[in-house]
């Protein structure tokens, strides 16, 4: 189905009072449930379910095979890889119902998040951070830093345009790809503006 806004292919399912922003596609066997909201030029890959009240801001790219959850809140440019697995409450038991205890995850702008990974409820993932592919996200993770591994943990920083940041003994790394400097100072990356 294709309008002038947006694009749902035929094998889609779209409930009722969803929010979909211009120039988003929406591919193969995806559902986007009542009350999810997403934003403009995005990308959802085949078989995406999105549930009721995910909020998805703009131009968010999601691969294939990935549920969000309610709870879920996206911001801006952030990618999501193949089979990323999220979750929304802390301990499921088929027999217990525990609707009213689902945690809230916040992925910040420009995350990137690898194939495979996973992501326990109830965490943040900061700005231009960027887990590997096959991490398990236990815990927060700072703004422009790297994760990888099982548990995840912190192996580096990485720059808005996914570049590993080397940081010299003053604390600043120059990203040669894109003339960006960045600064480390008390365990924590902030972007230099000249």
């Amino acid at each position: 189905m294709k309008n002038n806004e947006h694009f749902v292919h035929s094998s889609s399912f779209i409930d009722e009072n969803c929010s979909i922003g211009k120039g988003t596609k929406i591919w193969h066997f995806s559902h986007i449930m009542s009350n999810s909201e997403i934003g403009d030029n995005c990308n959802i890959g085949q078989n995406v379910v999105i549930s009721p009240k995910v909020k998805i801001g703009n131009g968010v790219k999601i691969q294939n095979n990935v549920s969000l959850y309610t709870g879920l809140i996206c911001d801006d440019d952030v990618f999501i890889g193949p089979s990323v697995v999220f979750t929304n409450v802390i301990n499921p038991r088929s027999a217990i119902a525990r609707t009213t205890e689902f945690k809230s995850t916040v992925i910040e702008k420009g995350v990137s998040i690898g194939a495979n990974a996973t992501i326990i409820c109830g965490i943040n993932l900061g700005k231009y951070s960027f887990v590997g592919a096959g991490a398990v996200v236990t815990k927060s993770v700072k703004p422009y830093a790297l994760v990888v591994g099982n548990p995840a943990k912190q192996s580096g920083w990485m720059s808005e345009a996914g570049y590993k940041l080397k940081f010299d003994d003053s604390g600043i790394a120059f990203c040669p790809e894109t003339h960006e400097k960045y600064e480390l100072s008390k365990n924590e990356v902030n972007k230099i503006t000249e």
